[in-house]
């Protein structure tokens, strides 16, 4: 398995979690995303997430890089799943192994947050009174099919 990977398939945490592993690590630090149900007011009744599975893996792998001249000794794995995703569903596992439990957490906040910004990865959040696609990658000039902006290349 690779340490950066997106996936159709339901991901295994301690798959990820096991590529991290090494004797150095004095911590491993794991955040979980699932697919909740309620968004503000809003009920989701499901999610579809679409990638450019590609460059997503490749702008994982760079996250991975950034991870390491951050926080020297880390190592990270990252799993993203694309398709449709129902309440409760994992969406994305990180797994940063450092030597010091201060600095896995900051590399696991550190690694979502740049995932927000810079993996083209798309949600659609259907609600119970609707849908709407969201989030607003810096960087990624595509969009998925039916995306108000663009089209899928």
């Amino acid at each position: 398995m690779k340490r950066f990977n997106i996936t159709e398939k339901s991901i295994n945490n301690q798959e990820v979690i096991d590529q991290v592993v090494h004797h150095n690590a004095g911590a491993i630090s794991v955040f979980i995303g699932t697919v909740r149900e309620m968004t503000g007011e809003k009920q989701t009744k499901f999610l579809h997430y679409e990638a450019y599975v590609p460059m997503a893996e490749k702008q994982l792998e760079k996250i991975g890089i950034e991870i390491q001249e951050k926080w020297p000794n880390a190592i990270t794995a990252i799993t993203h799943r694309i398709g449709t995703l129902q309440i409760s569903d994992i969406a994305v596992t990180i797994a940063v192994s450092t030597p010091h439990r201060q600095d896995a957490f900051e590399a696991s906040r550190y690694a979502i947050e740049r995932i927000k910004e810079i993996v083209p990865i798309w949600k659609k959040e259907h609600y119970a009174d609707g849908e709407e696609w969201v989030g607003n990658q810096k960087g990624t000039k595509t969009y998925p099919a039916g995306h108000p902006d663009g089209v899928k290349k």
